[in-house]
C-alpha cells in the first residue's frame, strides 16, 4: 500500500507539470488554430533564466519566479504571436508544424547562446547545459516529510502541487465567470463570428498565447528540481503531455488538466509495476511515449472530408511549359560546375565538407518524398537513417560488401517506415507528426538501445567503398559520386511529379476528397510515399555513414531529425533541387560561422531553427519564393501602358507593356498609345480587359493575369465615385473575390435607414461575396464601401461591426458550445435587456443554461436575431436568414426583420425564398455573374427577372415599361 501511495503521490509531481502544459497548449491552440511544438522551449528558457538569476546572480528564489511568470513569459507568447503566430495561423498545417519546430530548435540554443555571450561578459551565470539537482522555488536543500510510513514528500513536491491546485481554480474562474473567459471560450467555437460581434480575435489570440506561455513558464520553472536544465527533457515532457491535450479534443481545459493529472500517475504505475519491463532496456523511459501512441491513435478522431477545393493548393509554376532547358539548364550547369570545383578550386578541407553536404541531401530528399508530394509531417526520418546505418554497419562487420548491406539496410528502414506509417495514417497534420515523433523516441530509447544493433557506445564502422579504380576514400572521388547520385535521385523525383502516378500523389496532398472521388486510393499513395521516403532516408544514412566511415545509436536522433526538418523546409520542400540546396547550406553554414563570427555550437542552431519564421510569410520556403518574388517584380515593371476606349464602348482597354506585361500585350495584339483618363467604371472594365482569358499564353497564370488586372486598376486614374445621399451602407463600384480570382466586378448597391434592399439572384453569382465584402469580411480589390457616409473600406470586420453594421452570415450565427445564456451575453451584457429577450421569446427562457448547439435550426436563427432588437444595428446583412427551417420558424424570421426595419435599420437581405422576400422588401436587386443586372422598386419586379435571377436566363418578349423608361433616360440603375 505504502509503494502505491509512493507512486501515485510522485506521479502527481509530473502530473501536474503535464496538466500545466497541456492546458497551455489547449489555450493556444483554442485561440489560433495553432499547435505549439515550442511550448516545452518556452518552458525551458523560463527554467534556464530562473536558475542563472537564482543561483547565478543571487536573486531571491520567489520574487523572479514571479517575474518570469508574470512577465517574462507573457510578453514572450505576446512577441511570438504578433511576429510569428498570426500570421502562421492563415497559412497550412505543414508550415505551422515546421515553423514551431524551428522555434523549439532554435529558443533553447538562443537562451544558452546569451549565457554563453554573459560569461564571456565577465557576468556571474554558472554553467547551463545539462546541469541537474538544481534548487527549485523552494527551500534549498528541500524539506522532507514522511506523512504516512515510507512515503515522503518534500517542499518542492509540495509547491508544484498547491501552484497546479492554485491556477486551476484561476482558469476555471477565468474561463467560467469573466467576460474575458466568455469571449476567449467564444473564439474557441467560431474566431470569424467573434470578429462581427466586434471583438477582436487577434487580441484575443495575443491574450491566449500571452496565458498560454505564463503557463509554461511556471510548468519550467517548478520542473527545475525534476528535471534540471536539459532541452531535450523539455521536449519530451511537452510531447508526453500533449497526449492530455489530445484528451481534450484540443479544446477542454478542464479534461486536458485532468488528463494531464492522470496521465503522471499512469506513468508511475505502469513503470513500477510492469515487472516484465526489466529485460527490456530503456522501457521505463519510453512508457511516456507509449502512452502517447495509444493515446493519439485512441482518442483523436478521423474528420470527414468532402468536397473537391484544394486543401493544400501548390504555389503558382511559373515556368511550367518552358522547355526542358530553362527549367533544368541553370540546375545541370551548377551540377557540373560543382564536380569541377572537386577537383581544381576547393581545398580538402571544404571537399569533404561539399561531400558531407551532398551526402545528407540524400537524405533531405526524403522529406521532398513525405512532405512535399506526401503532405505529411514526418518527425521520424532519423530514425530511419539511424536504423539503416546500424543495420548496414552489422552486416559489414560479418563480411558483407557494401553495396549488400546498404540495400539490405535501405530495404530495412522502408520496412521500418511502412510498419509506421500503417497506424498512423488514419491521422493527419500534427497528429500524424505526434505520432511520428513517439515512434522515434520509442526507438531511440528501446530499439536502438539492443546490444546486438548498436554495439554499444562505439558503434559499428562503416568503410567508404571501393568500385575498381575509383576509390571514395579520396573526398573528392567521395563529392563527385555522391552528386552523381544526388542527381539521378533529383532526376528521377522530377520525373515522378510529371508522370500519372505523381500526378496521383499530388492530387492526393491538395484535394484528398476529390482524388478518392476520381478513384486514388489515398491510404495507398500516402503508405507508398511514407515507405519510399523512409527508404531514402535510410539509403542517404548509409551513405552519410560511410562519410564519417562510422555509425553509432546516438549520432542521430530524433532531436537531430526536428533541425534537419527546419532546414529542408526553409529551403523548400516541394521542388527535390531545393533538398539539394538545404544540405549544402546545412554542411557549410556552420563552418562559415565558426570561421568568421563565432565559434559558439548554438548560432547555427539558432538560424536553422529561426529559419522557419519565413514560413509565415513564405510558407513553401525561401527557394520557391524567389522565382514568385522575381515574376512579381517583372510583372510590377509590366505594369499598364495605355487605357484606350475602343470604339462603340464607354470602357477603356488596358494594355500591358514590358516585361512579363510586354509579352501579354503582344498576344493580346495591342499597340502602345498614350494613356486616357476614364470614368471609374470604365478603368474597373479597363482592368478586366487589361489581359484578356483568350489572349493568355498557356505558360502564365491566372494569378498573373489578376495582377495585371490589378496594376491596370492602380496605374489608371479615375474619377471619384460618388455616394449616395442618405445611405446607411453604400457599395460603389465594388470588385472583390478569393485570391485574386474576382467573383463580383462593379457591383453598386445601397441601402437607406428603415429599409430592406433583398438581393436575389442564381447560386453562385457573388450575392455571399457582397455579404462578405460589406460586412468587412472581405477587402475589396476595388471599389469603397461607405457606412453613413464614412468611407470603410479599408475597415475589417471588427471596425465595421463596431460602426453598427452586422452580419447574420448563412447558417447559423450562434456559438455552438456557449449556452443560450452565454451567446446572449456576448451582445447584451445588461441582465435587464437579457430578461427582455426572454420575457419575448418564452421558448429560450425556459433553456437558457442548454447549449446553444443542442437547439433546432429554428431556435438557433431565432437566438442569433433576438439580441438585435434590443440593440438595433444601424445596418443588418441577413445571408439566407431562412435557410432551412420551418414555415412558421421562416414567417417568425421574417416578421423580426420587419421589426427591425420599423426601428430603423438599413437591411440587407440575401435569400432564394423569392415569394417571402418580395413580401417584406422595399427595393429588389439582381445580381448574375458577379454583376447587378437590375436593381429598383419591389413594384416593378416582373416575372422575367425572376426568371433570370434563379434559372440565369433572361426572360423573352417586350421589356417592362420602367425599364423602357430608364433606357428612353440613359439610365440602367436607380
Amino acid at each position: 500500500m505504502a509503494d502505491l501511495l509512493g507512486f501515485v503521490l510522485s506521479g502527481l509531481v509530473s502530473g501536474a507539470l503535464y496538466a500545466l502544459l497541456a492546458t497551455g497548449l489547449v489555450l493556444s491552440y483554442s485561440a489560433s488554430g495553432l499547435f505549439n511544438f515550442a511550448h516545452g522551449a518556452t518552458a525551458y528558457l523560463c527554467a534556464l533564466a530562473f536558475y542563472e538569476l537564482h543561483s547565478g546572480f543571487g536573486w531571491p528564489a520567489v520574487p523572479t519566479a514571479v517575474l518570469l511568470v508574470c512577465g517574462m513569459a507573457p510578453a514572450l507568447g505576446w512577441g511570438l504571436d504578433r511576429l510569428m503566430f498570426r500570421k502562421l495561423a492563415r497559412v497550412g498545417e505543414t508550415a505551422q508544424i515546421v515553423a514551431t519546430i524551428g522555434l523549439l530548435v532554435a529558443l533553447p540554443a538562443l537562451g544558452l547562446w546569451v549565457v554563453e555571450l554573459l560569461a564571456d561578459a565577465g557576468a556571474s551565470v554558472k554553467p547551463a547545459e545539462n546541469q541537474f539537482g538544481l534548487p527549485g522555488v523552494g527551500p534549498s536543500p528541500a524539506v522532507s516529510w514522511q506523512p504516512v510510513a515510507g512515503v515522503g514528500v518534500d517542499s518542492d513536491q509540495v509547491i508544484t502541487w498547491v501552484a497546479t491546485a492554485v491556477v486551476a481554480g484561476g482558469l476555471w474562474v477565468l474561463m467560467r465567470h469573466t467576460p474575458l473567459g466568455l469571449r476567449l471560450r467564444a473564439t474557441v467555437d467560431n474566431r470569424t463570428l467573434v470578429e462581427l460581434r466586434g471583438m477582436s480575435a487577434d487580441r484575443l489570440s495575443s491574450i491566449a498565447w500571452m496565458l498560454s506561455s505564463g503557463l509554461a513558464g511556471l510548468a519550467g520553472v517548478l520542473a527545475t528540481p525534476l528535471l534540471g536544465l536539459s532541452a531535450h527533457d523539455f521536449t519530451l515532457f511537452l510531447f508526453v503531455s500533449a497526449t492530455a491535450a489530445v484528451l481534450g479534443r484540443f479544446a477542454s481545459v478542464p479534461l486536458a488538466f485532468a488528463g494531464g493529472l492522470g496521465l503522471g500517475v499512469l506513468q508511475n504505475l505502469v513503470a513500477g509495476y510492469a515487472s516484465f519491463a526489466e529485460r527490456i532496456t530503456g522501457f521505463r523511459t519510453a512508457v511516456p511515449f507509449l502512452i502517447l501512441f495509444a493515446g493519439l491513435l485512441v482518442l483523436t478522431r478521423r474528420r470527414r472530408t468532402a468536397g473537391t477545393a484544394a486543401v493544400d493548393a501548390p504555389p503558382v509554376d511559373y515556368l511550367a511549359g518552358r522547355s526542358w532547358a530553362r527549367r533544368w539548364g541553370p540546375w545541370a550547369a551548377a551540377a557540373v560546375l560543382l564536380a569541377v570545383a572537386f577537383y581544381t578550386v576547393t581545398t580538402p578541407f571544404w571537399s569533404g565538407v561539399l561531400a558531407q553536404g551532398l551526402a545528407i541531401s540524400l537524405v533531405f530528399l526524403s522529406f521532398t518524398v513525405v512532405t512535399g508530394l506526401g503532405a505529411m509531417v514526418s518527425l521520424a526520418q532519423a530514425t530511419f537513417v539511424t536504423g539503416a546505418a546500424l543495420v548496414a554497419g552489422l552486416l559489414m562487420s560479418h563480411g558483407w560488401p557494401f553495396v549488400a548491406a546498404a540495400l539490405v539496410g535501405t530495404c530495412g528502414a522502408a520496412v521500418l517506415g511502412a510498419l509506421v506509417a500503417l497506424p498512423a495514417l488514419r491521422l493527419g497534420g500534427r497528429t500524424l507528426a505526434l505520432a511520428t515523433l513517439a515512434l522515434a523516441f520509442l526507438a531511440d530509447q528501446v530499439l536502438f538501445q539492443m546490444g546486438w544493433l548498436r554495439n554499444g557506445d562505439t558503434g559499428w564502422a562503416v568503410p567508404r567503398p571501393v568500385f575498381g579504380p575509383v576509390d571514395l576514400n579520396d573526398d573528392r572521388a567521395m563529392g563527385v559520386a555522391v552528386l552523381v547520385l544526388v542527381t539521378l535521385f533529383v532526376a528521377a523525383l522530377g520525373a515522378l511529379r510529371d508522370s500519372p502516378s505523381g500526378r496521383a500523389m499530388l492530387a492526393v496532398r491538395s484535394a484528398p476528397a476529390a482524388a478518392m472521388a476520381s478513384g486514388v486510393s489515398v491510404v495507398r499513395t500516402k503508405l507508398t510515399l511514407f515507405t519510399l521516403s523512409a527508404g531514402l532516408a535510410g539509403f542517404g544514412g548509409v551513405l552519410y555513414a560511410s562519410y564519417s566511415t562510422r555509425i553509432t545509436a546516438t549520432d542521430f536522433t530524433a532531436m537531430t531529425g526536428l533541425v534537419w526538418l527546419a532546414v529542408v523546409v526553409a529551403a523548400g520542400l516541394r521542388r527535390p533541387q531545393y533538398a539539394v540546396v538545404a544540405g549544402l547550406v546545412y554542411a557549410v553554414v556552420p563552418h562559415v560561422v565558426a570561421d568568421y563570427v563565432t565559434e559558439s555550437a548554438q548560432l547555427p542552431v539558432i538560424l536553422f531553427g529561426l529559419a522557419g519564421l519565413a514560413l509565415a510569410n513564405d510558407p513553401d520556403g525561401y527557394c520557391a519564393a524567389l522565382p514568385v518574388r522575381w515574376q512579381r517584380r517583372g510583372l510590377g515593371r509590366g505594369a499598364v501602358a495605355e487605357v484606350r476606349a475602343p470604339s462603340g464602348s464607354p470602357a477603356g482597354e488596358a494594355v500591358v507593356g514590358g516585361g512579363t506585361g510586354a509579352a501579354l500585350k503582344n498576344a493580346a495584339g495591342a499597340a502602345p498609345e498614350a494613356a486616357l483618363k476614364t470614368t471609374t467604371g470604365a478603368t474597373r472594365a479597363a482592368a478586366d480587359a487589361a489581359v484578356p482569358e483568350a489572349a493568355v499564353p498557356e505558360a502564365a497564370s491566372k494569378t498573373t493575369v489578376e495582377a495585371a488586372r490589378g496594376a491596370a486598376l492602380k496605374t489608371t486614374p479615375g474619377s471619384p465615385l460618388k455616394t449616395t445621399p442618405g445611405a446607411a451602407l453604400d457599395l460603389r463600384a465594388v470588385r472583390a473575390g478569393y485570391d485574386g480570382a474576382p467573383v463580383v466586378h462593379g457591383v453598386d448597391l445601397a441601402v437607406r435607414p428603415g429599409e430592406i434592399l433583398a438581393l436575389l439572384g442564381p447560386n453562385g453569382a457573388g450575392k455571399s461575396t457582397v455579404c462578405g465584402v460589406a460586412a468587412g469580411l472581405l477587402a475589396p480589390l476595388d471599389g469603397q464601401v461607405y457606412v453613413a457616409g464614412r468611407d470603410a473600406t479599408r475597415q475589417g470586420a471588427v471596425g465595421r461591426s463596431r460602426a453598427g453594421v452586422v452580419l447574420a452570415p448563412e447558417g447559423r450565427g450562434i456559438f455552438p458550445s456557449l449556452t443560450i445564456e452565454e451567446n446572449l451575453a456576448l451582445r447584451l451584457r445588461s441582465r435587464p435587456e437579457r430578461e427582455a429577450v426572454y420575457a419575448r421569446f418564452p421558448g429560450l427562457a425556459a433553456r437558457r443554461g442548454v447549449v446553444a448547439g443542442s437547439l433546432s435550426g429554428g431556435e438557433q436563427q431565432l437566438l442569433a436575431l433576438a439580441p438585435l432588437l434590443q440593440r438595433p444595428p444601424a445596418v443588418l446583412i441577413a445571408d439566407e436568414p431562412s435557410l432551412g427551417l420551418a414555415p412558421r420558424v421562416v414567417d417568425e424570421v421574417f416578421a423580426l426583420l420587419t421589426e427591425l426595419r420599423t426601428a430603423g435599420t438599413a437591411l440587407l437581405l440575401v435569400e432564394e425564398k423569392a415569394a417571402e422576400v418580395l413580401g417584406v422588401a422595399d427595393t429588389v436587386a439582381y445580381l448574375a455573374q458577379g454583376r447587378v443586372r437590375w436593381c429598383g422598386p419591389r413594384a416593378e419586379v416582373a416575372q422575367d427577372r425572376l426568371t433570370e435571377a434563379y434559372l440565369g436566363i433572361g426572360g423573352k418578349g417586350n421589356p417592362h415599361p420602367a425599364d423602357r423608361e430608364r433606357h428612353a433616360k440613359g439610365v440602367t440603375r436607380p
